[in-house]
């Protein structure tokens, strides 16, 4: 989370959030995803790992869809051990701010996921950014944990191209999960901690709102 310029990061911010909704268009008429796993018969465990920018939104919006069970911001794809957030934001380790989602699949199946990862979560067009946050760590990114995870996510990101649903490519890459490290307490729930933020209020909440307004039947209020 680069802070240098607030009001260049508003400004963007809300030229963000403005390519996401329209992308999206009316409630609902963003695609779901084609091949997706069934819903499991029984209640479980599973997790995703996904990268779209701070980590503070994307752990903001996932903490509201239903079946999650639980969403942790930290870091992933990259080779250093153990990083810390200074680390991090060099952009010299590989790791990019990531969010470790724990879901129950009887309850939300990966592909649905990766729908409101899509539509609402970040904006899969911007390279190596998100909003005002520049640099690698900033990534767009599905680390999966299996090959069905792979499968859906790539057949998902050839579907959104083919129907053309961005005005730009969609440059979220697809690679196998090596670790995923937790980040520091303080990262932990920020947008639910600190809502008078003017970074979470620009660019995070709107996205909360946005996936109550077009997912109403996804979203889970805390």
């Amino acid at each position: 989370m680069s802070r240098s310029s607030l009001l260049l990061g508003i400004v963007l911010a809300l030229a963000a959030v403005g390519i996401t909704s329209s992308a999206a268009g009316a409630s609902n008429s963003f695609p779901a995803a084609a091949s997706d796993a069934a819903l499991e018969p029984n209640h479980g465990s599973e997790t995703a790992v996904l990268s779209g920018g701070c980590f503070w939104g994307v752990q903001a919006v996932f903490q509201h869809v239903k079946g999650v069970l639980k969403a942790t911001s930290g870091y992933a794809g990259g080779t250093a051990n153990n990083p810390n957030y200074e680390q991090v934001s060099t952009g010299s380790t590989g790791h990019a701010e990531s969010v470790e989602i724990t879901f129950d699949p009887s309850q939300v199946t990966y592909g649905q996921l990766l729908r409101v990862f899509f539509s609402v979560a970040h904006d899969p067009t911007e390279l190596n950014r998100q909003g005002p946050d520049e640099g690698t760590q900033y990534r767009s990114a599905i680390l999966y944990t299996s090959d069905e995870q792979k499968r859906i996510a790539e057949a998902y990101i050839a579907q959104l191209t083919a129907a053309k649903v961005f005005p730009r490519p969609i440059v979220t890459q697809v690679a196998p999960l090596k670790a995923f490290y937790p980040a520091e307490a303080y990262h932990q729930d920020y947008a639910t901690l600190h809502p008078h933020d003017p970074y979470i209020m620009f660019n995070d909440a709107p996205k909360v709102a946005h996936l109550r307004q077009q997912f109403p039947e996804m979203y889970v209020g805390k």
